[in-house]
């Protein structure tokens, strides 16, 4: 059963495809067993920034845990079609890593990779650390603070941003609810100041939901909303994004 869950996942994979903002939060998967667990989507999307566009994206989730450690790997995928235009990529990497201080302590630590020619992202690279903390926890609803500290490299094709490293600070607050055993939300929101200037920040808020309709497989729906006081040169400042599709999920 181990190597069919296995097999589907690869087929989600072979489709290529997910949303560009990501959110280390939106697939979290809620577990107290050891072991491997996860889920992959395939979505469609219709966005509007500089022009209006479609999407056909794909995102893979798979998440390690064991004891007080857990592991967790993202990669998502995206070929857009703007206006009329051939299909173009972009894609991010996440890896993170959480250790459990105490029951509603935790201390993690990530990497994430990305590009998105739409948005002129020639190259993001961030590195970052801090800690967890649960503020609540029930049986049908979860709510999470964390604040990090991040460096963060940047290579933007605009022809005027020069080279960015810096450090930023990343706060975050997600909460999840589960009213019925087939129902799911999960809705966060991240504050990303430059530590040297907070001026420059940026905002990005995403709410999921996702129906059950049969054994492991779920109706996705998801809306992201993301503010950046200084996109690249010919990017607006606010971005939104909604998409749909099939969530397929495994532990």
């Amino acid at each position: 059963m181990y190597r069919l869950h296995l097999l589907i996942l690869f087929i989600f994979i072979s489709f290529a495809s997910s949303g560009q903002i990501l959110n280390a939060e939106s697939l979290r998967k809620v577990t107290d067993t050891s072991g491997f667990s996860g889920a992959a989507s395939l979505n469609f999307a219709l966005k509007r920034n500089t022009n209006d566009f479609i999407t056909l994206s794909n995102n893979i989730h798979v998440q390690y845990k064991m004891n007080n450690h857990l592991v967790l790997f993202k990669n998502d995928i995206a070929f857009q079609k703007i206006e009329g235009d051939d299909f173009e990529n972009s894609g991010i990497q996440h890896l993170r890593y959480n250790y459990k201080l105490k029951p509603r302590l935790a201390w993690e630590a990530f990497g994430q990779a990305q590009y998105n020619k739409i948005n002129k992202i020639k190259f993001r690279g961030l590195l970052g650390t801090g800690p967890r903390f649960k503020v609540s926890k029930a049986d049908n609803y979860r709510v999470y603070i964390g604040t990090l500290a991040m460096l963060e490299y940047e290579e933007v094709d605009d022809g005027a941003t020069p080279l960015q490293k810096d450090f930023r600070g990343s706060t975050y607050l997600s909460f999840s609810l589960y009213p019925t055993n087939n129902v799911s939300i999960v809705s966060t929101t991240y504050y990303q100041p430059l530590l040297k200037e907070i001026s420059d920040y940026r905002i990005s808020s995403q709410s999921a939901l996702v129906v059950s309709m049969f054994k492991n497989f779920g109706l996705k729906l998801a809306y992201t909303f993301i503010y950046d006081a200084q996109p690249a040169v010919g990017i607006p400042n606010s971005q939104y994004d909604f998409t749909t599709g099939i969530n397929y999920s495994f532990d």
